[in-house]
């Protein structure tokens, strides 16, 4: 059986009251049988390999990580070859006073969440575009939580759809797969 390389991004960690550690995080997926388990930052990037298919993987870890950490967990696995894709496709020109994030998530978020961004106030250059069925935003830095845009981001009815990473942060999460 073939062994594949994923990371798992999960949604909503150590923020808003949600901390845990990523030796505990790491733990948790090796109880399920995955292999080669290391985090990236501390933000919810677990790189793994397993056997399994993503969305058995998804069901089994969001499962774990939930009764583990005793919140209601979200994850989204993507391979290499998936995120060197998210990765290649970005935009926007990269501007050291913007973040550019990447999004992950279910199946349609992007025009759910091009819906969203099309009826709020946009601030000092931000942008939202979507690429290969990929959405992107890019946001003046220091402004990623205040723009009204920021604000959707936390609705608790899209939790469980996507989650989003700069996309410097996306490039060190490849260049350790």
């Amino acid at each position: 059986m073939k062994t594949n390389r994923y990371c798992a991004f999960l949604r909503g960690v150590n923020v808003k009251g949600t901390n845990m550690k990523m030796t505990d995080v790491c733990a948790v997926f090796a109880s399920a049988g995955i292999t080669r388990v290391s985090s990236v930052l501390a933000s919810g990037n677990i790189l793994f390999s397993s056997s399994k298919n993503k969305s058995d993987l998804k069901a089994q870890l969001e499962k774990l990580l939930s009764a583990y950490f005793k919140y209601e967990a979200f994850l989204f696995i993507k391979d290499k070859e998936e995120l060197a894709t998210l990765l290649s496709k970005n935009p926007f020109i990269p501007d050291e006073e913007f973040h550019i994030y990447g999004f992950v998530g279910v199946a349609g978020i992007e025009k759910t969440l091009m819906e969203e961004f099309e009826k709020i106030k946009i601030t000092n250059g931000e942008e939202a575009k979507i690429v290969a069925n990929h959405f992107y935003w890019k946001v003046q830095k220091g402004n990623t939580l205040d723009s009204a845009f920021g604000k959707i981001l936390g609705n608790k009815n899209l939790k469980a759809s996507f989650t989003s990473r700069n996309l410097n942060t996306l490039e060190k999460i490849l260049k350790k797969m």
